[in-house]
């Protein structure tokens, strides 16, 4: 991974836009995760619904991974990081 070999200086408005992005990703996994406990709780409760449900449960991790690496994205351009 390529660090910036100089301090990297950000505007109010980097800092306010990446902040923003970060609070969109707490967000949006916080709701991902959601998901998988309703899902789950269902199931215990009503076994029959299962099938529907593992649908749901089977499609999160790859949300949550999406919207992990929409943020890096921002965060590793913002900063001058590469791969």
């Amino acid at each position: 991974m390529g660090l910036p070999s100089q301090p990297v200086t950000l505007t109010p408005e980097q800092l306010e836009a990446l902040n923003s992005q970060l609070a969109t990703m707490r967000h949006d996994i916080n709701n991902y995760l959601s998901l998988l406990v309703a899902a789950s709780e269902l199931i215990r409760f009503k076994p029959q619904a299962a099938e529907k449900m593992l649908g749901t449960m089977g499609e999160q991790p790859k949300k949550i991974s999406a919207a992990m690496n929409k943020f890096t994205a921002e965060f590793e351009k913002t900063l001058g990081i590469t791969r």
